[in-house]
């Protein structure tokens, strides 16, 4: 029998559920996830007494490492003083001056910020303030998103729909938003012709962009969704020199909107800011969140260009979306801690300079590995991909799970990098992010890339002869 419960009087906490496990879901039924006891710097400290260094800040969240007092007294401060309102009658201190802080001087044309829970969230809310934008416009007929391939927005149902990730939208098939179509990805390591230059892939891919916005009809386009940099789907792809240049032009000749997604590759994490910095472009939508609140709380952000904002002034003067916890005190507060942090400190030009450094060690230790394939990034945001053949780029089959495989050797070796699969078309390939904290030092990133090398090789000698290994 179940056991009752009033106001007054909870049940005693049950520690197992009837199949002996405990009544937390984690992301799978079948891998119990390792227990942290505590994290500082880049380090984190398992309930086992083993110490990993979080090689990728967890998924290139945690941007200034663990355990930063700094951070956590604004929290508690704030939690002190008001720990939530609703923001359809109330703003707050730490909202209002994380917006300021991250827009003073309304960079790149960005004038307004809007808050909320999770990346996922702030894409939802980008698409549906993309609509309303038309919607505003009387232009209602637009409807249809395109993004590309190997693309990944987040885990809400419009936000799936113009992803492409096929292990994380198998069960949804026809249960997604259906006005949308995807362009290849500006992914020159498998995708580029051996007979192209990187001016003529970029034209071939400006070319089919265009073809399919004149196919859908421009006239019933909302948005074109990239990610600047990709994320863990493809692996820290930057697009070829000339690419967004050109998708700006696009949208502009037939007035569709640029939504860029630097939940993943944004606050710094490429070196610069914003990712699109790089690219000589703005967008009209933007939308950031790991690095944001660095992992002490949950936030994302909706960061919109003045064009954007004009059109809702002199329409309705209301974003036709809310949710409870939007930019909630206490995450904002933290927040603010960070970027405070980030901008104090000169993190990002940190970031930068430590990129470099990155990049040269992973060269250095993981060009004579005869499976990596690829190794390619910004800042400290890199992507190592590993193929069967270099000569051919040719991927080893979807069962080996190659990329696993060295994730779970360097974790028990005691370093933590983030595995991908699926990288060339949503079933074949592999690779894996190292994104850490921008506090690394030079002697841990060493330490990182020695330890990565040292599981890449074990991992090989287990494709030799499975017989000795214990992944197989």
């Amino acid at each position: 029998m179940a056991p009752s419960r009033d106001d007054n009087h909870l049940p005693a906490v049950t520690v197992k559920s009837q199949h002996g496990e405990g009544h937390l879901l984690h992301r799978s039924l079948a891998q119990k996830p390792s227990m942290v006891d505590s994290a500082h710097g880049i380090e984190l400290k398992l309930a086992s007494g083993q110490t990993i260094i979080d090689a990728c800040g967890g998924a290139a969240v945690a941007l200034i490492g663990h355990g930063n007092e700094e951070v956590t007294q604004a929290m508690v401060e704030q939690a002190r003083k008001v720990s939530y309102v609703h923001t359809q009658a109330y703003t707050t201190a730490p909202a209002e001056e994380l917006a300021d802080i991250i827009l003073e001087g309304n960079p790149y044309g960005l004038e307004k910020a809007f808050f909320v829970g999770s990346g996922s969230e702030a894409v939802e809310s980008a698409l549906k303030l993309a609509r309303q934008y038309f919607y505003e416009k009387n232009e209602p007929e637009r409807l249809h998103l395109v993004s590309r391939q190997q693309s990944y927005h987040g885990n809400t149902m419009t936000a799936m729909s113009i992803s492409t990730n096929q292990a994380r939208k198998a069960p949804y098939q026809g249960f997604c938003y259906p006005n949308v179509s995807h362009v290849s990805p500006a992914y020159a390591y498998q995708y580029k012709h051996d007979t192209e230059s990187e001016a003529e892939f970029t034209e071939r891919l400006l070319a089919e962009l265009d073809a399919e916005f004149l196919r859908v009809g421009p006239e019933k386009v909302v948005a074109f969704i990239a990610e600047t940099v990709s994320g863990a789907t493809l692996g820290c792809v930057a697009a070829p020199k000339g690419y967004y240049k050109g998708v700006r032009a696009l949208c502009d000749k037939y007035g569709i909107l640029l939504f860029l997604d630097e939940i993943m590759c944004g606050v710094g994490r490429t070196g610069t800011y914003f990712a699109f910095e790089q690219e000589g472009i703005a967008p009209d939508l933007v939308t950031i969140a790991k690095g944001l609140g660095g992992g002490y709380a949950a936030i994302a952000g909706v960061l919109m260009h003045e064009k954007v904002v004009d059109v809702l002034r002199q329409g309705s003067q209301v974003f036709n979306n809310g949710h409870t916890y939007q930019a909630h005190p206490i995450s904002c507060a933290a927040a603010l801690a960070v970027q405070r942090i980030v901008q104090r400190d000169r993190l990002v030009a940190r970031c930068a300079k430590m990129g470099q450094v990155l990049e040269r060690r992973l060269r250095e230790e993981l060009g004579g590995c005869g499976t990596v394939g690829d190794i390619r990034g910004r800042g400290l945001f890199w992507g190592v991909e590993f193929v069967r053949d270099r000569a051919s780029r040719e991927t080893m089959a979807p069962g080996v799970a190659f990329g696993a495989r060295v994730q779970q050797i360097a974790f028990r070796k005691g370093v933590a990098v983030y595995p991908g699969a699926g990288t060339v078309d949503g079933v074949r390939g592999d690779h894996l992010l190292v994104a850490p904290p921008f506090t690394v030092t030079e002697r841990q990133l060493e330490h990182i890339c020695r330890v990565l090398r040292e599981a890449v090789e074990e991992a090989e000698g287990c494709l030799r002869d499975e017989s000795e290994c214990g992944l197989a």
